[in-house]
């Protein structure tokens, strides 16, 4: 059974592949007026498809038997639409690539309706040009007017309001990727000089309590600026390039002696 209908959907029914068919590019008011005679309930006794138009095909015998000099006009059948015209030129495109129309079944099964021979673009007939231009107004006015609705939200919890999972670039309150509040270095705080007699009396009793000291140790020590520490250690101290103090200052010999002389009258 499986086999059988899947080899019945695979098919194509070419029985009408050589009807001669039209390719009409036709008005949106047009469309929906065919759509909405095709969907209304037809009479009782009526057993084909409703009329939805007429073609006439005019010929003007002084001019020369090309296609050309034929002439394609559709009048609209019914008058149940309003404000749409009844009258239309069809101008015939003379170089059109071959195309056929197929059409689909519930079932899934496919049909070749014809193969496409004329196509046509449809445009309003000179009378009624006027009116087909004041319904284009109409409609493009009617799309600009946008519907906005205000809708009130009685939940105060504001769980409408969350995001989704998913949702890009959104974040709720409770959010773990807030952004922190950077500390504040200490080496960023703005630091106030000192009397320079003041701190080279606070310079001599840090060596006396030990003989090397870094440049970040002295500065977290005086709480002074790195810049203006520099110029008093240059005075006093003698900086350690190599050995196992490197990258200390110890105080020069000069003043190694007053710091001892100092501590040994105390």
């Amino acid at each position: 059974m499986e086999d059988s209908h899947s080899d019945s959907s695979s098919t194509i029914d070419t029985a009408k592949a050589e009807r001669s068919v039209w390719l009409m590019k036709c008005p949106p008011v047009v469309s929906k007026a065919w759509q909405a005679a095709a969907t209304a309930p037809a009479p009782a006794p009526a057993t084909d498809s409703p009329s939805v138009a007429k073609v006439v095909v005019s010929l003007d015998l002084l001019s020369s038997e090309e296609p050309s000099a034929l002439q394609f006009t559709m009048e609209m059948a019914g008058s149940e639409v309003v404000n749409v015209p009844k009258s239309y030129s069809l101008n015939m495109s003379k170089d059109i690539v071959p195309m056929c129309v197929f059409s689909g079944a519930d079932q899934g099964g496919v049909a070749v309706e014809g193969k496409v021979e004329h196509k046509f673009d449809m445009k309003p007939h000179h009378e009624n040009i006027e009116e087909y231009s004041k319904l284009c107004r109409e409609r493009t006015n009617k799309a600009m007017i946008k519907n906005r609705q205000i809708q009130v939200i009685n939940n105060d919890r504001g769980v409408h309001m969350r995001p989704m999972p998913g949702m890009l670039g959104m974040t709720t309150s409770t959010s773990k990727d807030k952004k922190k509040i950077a500390p504040v270095k200490v080496s960023d705080v703005k630091r106030t000089r000192r009397d320079r007699g003041e701190l080279e009396d606070i310079m001599f009793k840090l060596f006396e309590r030990q003989s090397n000291w870094t440049l970040k140790q002295l500065v977290q020590e005086t709480d002074q600026p790195a810049q203006f520490l520099k110029e008093i250690l240059n005075e006093l101290c003698l900086y350690n390039k190599r050995g196992t103090n490197q990258g200390t200052y110890e105080l020069k010999p000069e003043y190694k002696k007053t710091v001892e002389d100092t501590g040994a009258e105390l």
